[in-house]
């Protein structure tokens, strides 16, 4: 069975090209929304390609890699003003977010333990 990090590069690369061109298409899909819902949004997948460059791609220059054009120009054609419910949406899709990277990062401490800390630690 391939497991996600054993997905040829290529491969990995071809569908990532294929969700940035989806996303520059879907423009009605407003980034708050997609925080909301899915606890990402262009500018979190800028950022991880920015991360990924070791560098070579500062933040602005990533963000014009996913948006197509620069941020500024992207957020004034497309951009709305968020709804006080889009905005808890995200704030709870965030917070979701840091409580699964402290568990992942509890895992990784108690590893090789096979059971979470909160299953093997009393009162956890």
């Amino acid at each position: 069975m391939t497991t996600l990090d054993k997905i040829d590069d290529r491969v990995a690369a071809a569908a990532f090209r294929r969700l940035v061109r989806h996303l520059r298409h879907r423009t009605d899909a407003e980034n708050i929304e997609l925080m909301g819902l899915a606890g990402f949004c262009r500018n979190c997948l800028a950022d991880w390609v920015s991360d990924a460059s070791d560098g070579e791609l500062d933040r602005d220059a990533a963000r014009t890699v996913i948006y197509g054009m620069p941020y500024a120009a992207w957020k004034a054609q497309h951009q709305g003003e968020a709804t006080p419910e889009q905005v808890a949406r995200m704030e709870a899709s965030i917070a979701r977010n840091k409580q699964e990277a402290e568990l992942d990062a509890e895992l990784d401490d108690s590893f090789p333990a096979s059971d979470p800390p909160s299953i093997t630690q009393p009162g956890g």
